[in-house]
């Protein structure tokens, strides 16, 4: 049985909104309006006889009906896709919509740079990149891929692991000067500490040195949910941090920063691209995945100093 291109379109936009949680987040996604999208699921309830979604001035929320319905139409949906992909094997269309969640940081050094090329290399493509240092909810803000820093806890996501971020302990020549540079990890413990309080691990900083492990319970006086932040404490001389060396990278050959405790390794954390367990990868997504993996792989700024 042929399913007319309108249902399907309909079924897509449904299951979009669910996702999203608003009407308005998918208007502005699908780039028209707001009565637009309302007009095609009352179409849609309509034909079917029946309403999917219950509707409040705070949230949507689906009516049982609708949460059945919404599991066969994201069943449907891959389905249609697989079928592309069969179709158009070695040549499936890297064109369409892609939306891209990252940390603030990483997003705006590593990944905003590195978009123009992709986009030259896949013209039919828009790119949507959203940057937030809270772990993003791939579903519920409609993202495709979502690069993140550190150990996930999340086993509900499939996961391609890229490469590290390798990570480098810096202070400010104003602060050395002023406070005496430290020569073991235990060193730290008397110095003034700065921590990204994302990490599970924020104040507990480990290294390593010809096999032994030395961690080390820091201190100090101010932290922040966002690496720049603490690049520019550093850059003020407030204290020493524990950073990826990327954040750092110019600032090091600038002389505006020094590497401290270099004969320490200090732990990486690993970088994944991270997308919903029950959404098929399509063929922009593997792309740009791609893409990023061999940039990183090869970006200077990403290797560890020795």
């Amino acid at each position: 049985m042929r399913i007319p291109v309108d249902k399907l379109n309909a079924m897509a936009i449904f299951v979009r909104v669910v996702e999203r949680g608003s009407f308005s987040a998918v208007a502005r996604e699908l780039q028209t309006s707001q009565p637009t999208i309302s007009k095609v699921l009352r179409a849609l309830e309509s034909e079917l006889g029946g309403k999917l979604i219950a509707r409040s001035t705070r949230q949507l929320s689906l009516t049982d009906e609708g949460q059945r319905y919404y599991n066969e139409c994201r069943n449907i949906l891959a389905a249609v896709d697989a079928a592309e992909l069969s179709f158009h094997t070695g040549r499936e269309s890297i064109a369409g919509h892609l939306r891209i969640g990252s940390s603030v940081s990483f997003g705006r050094l590593q990944i905003a740079p590195r978009l123009a090329t992709f986009l030259r290399q896949h013209p039919g493509l828009t790119i949507d990149l959203q940057l937030s240092d809270q772990n993003q909810d791939l579903i519920s803000e409609g993202l495709d891929v979502t690069f993140r820093i550190g150990e996930l806890n999340d086993s509900g996501l499939i996961a391609r692991h890229l490469g590290f971020t390798h990570r480098v302990t810096v202070a400010a020549p104003a602060y050395l000067q002023q406070h005496g540079q430290p020569h073991t990890p235990q060193d730290l413990s008397a110095h003034n500490c700065l921590q990204f309080n994302l990490l599970s691990s924020q104040n507990l900083w480990l290294y390593e040195k010809e096999g032994r492990r030395h961690e080390v319970r820091i201190k100090g006086n101010a932290q922040s949910n966002n690496s720049e932040a603490i690049r520019e404490m550093v850059l003020a001389g407030m204290g020493i941090a524990l950073s990826p060396v990327w954040l750092f990278s110019e600032d090091l050959k600038a002389g505006r920063v020094t590497a401290i405790l270099s004969d320490y390794v200090a732990q990486s954390l690993p970088i994944h691209a991270v997308s919903p367990a029950n959404r098929r990868q399509s063929a922009r997504v593997r792309a740009f995945v791609d893409y990023m993996s061999q940039a990183l792989q090869a970006a200077p700024e990403l290797k560890p100093i020795r």
